[in-house]
């Protein structure tokens, strides 16, 4: 069981690390983006949402995909599964049960799922502050009275 621990650990260990430098990126491109003067806020929110979720999503597929090669590494999947696609089970708490772990490596999948859920639960939280913070700057460059100004509201 300690070797089930530690390996899942680590490997949590390197999903955080993955999400971490994903969020300095979302960031990076959110500001880099969202701070710009722009003509068609709508479509400038669109924009930056829109990179900020897939820089996201690339970090939730490196994650998902160490989950895998730590599997191949252990050997915590029966001959000829699909790493990947139980790595995915497992990670978006999905639970087919159509692939399971060998008895030796069981707690992996609960790590994984673990792990996951705690990755969707930042990825959320970077999401919202990405869009406060566009939503904040399109209101200080919005003329009242149009989209995304609050002056006139009380």
């Amino acid at each position: 069981m300690a070797g089930q621990l530690l390996v899942g650990f680590l490997v949590s260990m390197i999903n955080i690390m993955i999400h971490a430098m994903a969020t300095i990126g979302a960031i990076s491109v959110g500001r880099a983006v969202g701070l710009k003067h722009t003509p068609t806020p709508r479509l400038h929110l669109m924009t930056v949402m829109v990179a900020t979720v897939v820089v996201l999503t690339f970090a939730h597929g490196l994650e998902v995909t160490a989950w895998a090669f730590s599997y191949a590494l252990v050997g915590a999947a029966p001959e000829g599964s699909d790493l990947l696609y139980f790595a995915f089970v497992n990670y978006t708490t999905l639970g087919y049960g159509d692939v399971t772990p060998v008895k030796a490596w069981q707690l992996l999948g609960p790590m994984a799922a673990m792990t996951g859920i705690l990755m969707f639960g930042w990825s959320t939280a970077v999401l919202f502050e990405v869009l406060m913070k566009t939503l904040a700057h399109l209101d200080s460059i919005a003329a009242p009275g149009t989209p995304f100004s609050s002056a006139d509201r009380s």
